[in-house]
């Protein structure tokens, strides 16, 4: 089942921003898609989908938006980082 949403945006702001209607939208959607990644309530493939995008699409445009793909919390991050120098120990030492 799909719904449909209707908005109204006026004219000015297309101008403004010299952008057309489908544009805009197809913008305003990824967007949307890209907040609720960042929040966690969507998977990257479930966020790509709603922005109308293949995964590898979605990726991609994040790169070019300069978004990061992941973004893990710092005790995650940090725990990665001692595990990889955990194992780079074990492997001088081999």
């Amino acid at each position: 089942m799909q719904i449909q949403l209707q908005i109204n945006i006026d004219d000015n702001f297309l101008l403004s921003l010299k952008e057309k209607k489908d544009e805009f939208i197809k913008q305003m959607i990824f967007h949307h898609a890209l907040m609720l990644y960042r929040k966690g309530k969507l998977s990257l493939g479930k966020a790509a989908e709603l922005a109308g995008y293949e995964k590898y699409a979605f990726i991609q445009k994040l790169q070019s938006e300069g978004e990061p793909i992941f973004d893990y919390e710092n005790e995650l991050t940090a725990q990665m980082a001692s595990s990889a120098n955990h194992v780079l120990t074990l492997m001088e030492h081999s």
